[in-house]
């Protein structure tokens, strides 16, 4: 062997045994099965809606929905957000009633099912706002990776810091992926009627 082909012949020799003990390790770990799957958003929830009725993470099945989590005294987030829902929901015509969209409370203290009707008034009538007791709300924050703090002001009220997201979850009840609002509602609704 010339001296020009021996420092290839040895650095393929190297290549080749890292190859196959990276493989061998792979097999001997149970291959990529063992790698964690990403954490799941969702699960078993009940919660009440703004009409008193019982709502479950079952009545996520059969119709892809829209969840936003937010609250009644927030100042410009959720209602800017809950006014583009509404404009995609009415951009999807009658489509709309195959669609669930929700407001979740991050503040069971104050939004009670009867505030939560008041406030959904001013937004598109297929919106469905949901509630429950402290530990119900905490269980669903939890689930769906929400972050939200109450914040005390210096008047002795508060305010809730939280996750402005829009979940986008499809006809099984799993999560899709963050739902777009920033872009004309047609385009949205038009994109949410792919999941129908």
């Amino acid at each position: 062997m010339d001296r020009t082909t021996r420092p290839l012949v040895i650095f393929a020799a190297f290549a080749a045994s890292l190859a196959i003990g990276l493989l061998l390790m792979l097999w001997a770990m149970g291959g990529l099965r063992s790698v964690t799957a990403p954490a799941a958003i969702g699960g078993p929830f009940q919660l009440t809606d703004q009409a008193g009725d019982s709502v479950s993470d079952s009545n996520l099945k059969g119709k892809p929905t829209l969840i936003f989590f937010g609250f009644t005294h927030c100042p410009d987030v959720c209602p800017v957000s809950l006014f583009e829902i509404s404009e995609v929901l009415r951009a999807m015509g009658k489509d709309a009633d195959r669609v669930n969209a929700w407001f979740v409370s991050v503040d069971p203290e104050r939004d009670t099912a009867a505030a939560m009707k008041d406030y959904l008034s001013s937004f598109d009538p297929h919106l469905k706002g949901l509630t429950g007791n402290a530990e119900a709300v905490a269980q669903v924050i939890s689930d769906y990776r929400v972050f939200a703090r109450k914040v005390p002001l210096k008047d002795g009220d508060y305010t809730m810091d939280h996750t402005a997201l829009v979940y986008l979850m499809d006809r099984d009840g799993k999560f899709v992926s963050p739902f777009n609002l920033k872009r004309k509602p047609e385009e949205a609704a038009a994109d949410l009627k792919r999941y129908l």
